[in-house]
């Protein structure tokens, strides 16, 4: 059985440029590119791969990413700054601000509640 060493998510974008500026925004770091084939951008505990998707939507659209943050009111801050339009909301789990990136992919920012 092989050894996983690490995963990427992909996500399938109609403009490359577009979509590293947008995670780059986020937060998240462009590990690799290779020209407008694929890229490698990560954070902490994930790395998320680019890849063009041409014209058409390719995606199941029933997943979303999270990203877990210390502050939710930094995380507002940061997509207010990237006028970024996000729907606030408390939950039993914790506070969100739920968003898209600029391909429809659905994200969020959560605030863990601690009991």
């Amino acid at each position: 059985m092989p050894v996983i060493k690490e995963t990427d998510i992909t996500i399938m974008v109609q403009d490359m440029d577009k979509a590293i500026s947008f995670y780059e925004k986020m937060g998240l770091t462009l590990q690799n590119r290779w020209g407008n084939h694929y890229a490698r951008v990560v954070t902490t505990g994930i790395t998320i791969g680019l890849h063009p998707g041409g014209n058409e939507k390719s995606g199941s659209g029933s997943v979303s990413i999270g990203f877990l943050v210390d502050d939710i009111n930094e995380a507002k801050t940061l997509l207010e700054q990237n006028q970024i339009p996000f729907k606030a909301e408390d939950g039993k789990s914790g506070k969100f601000a739920h968003f898209k990136d600029p391909d429809g992919t659905v994200l969020y920012f959560m605030q863990q509640v601690k009991y």
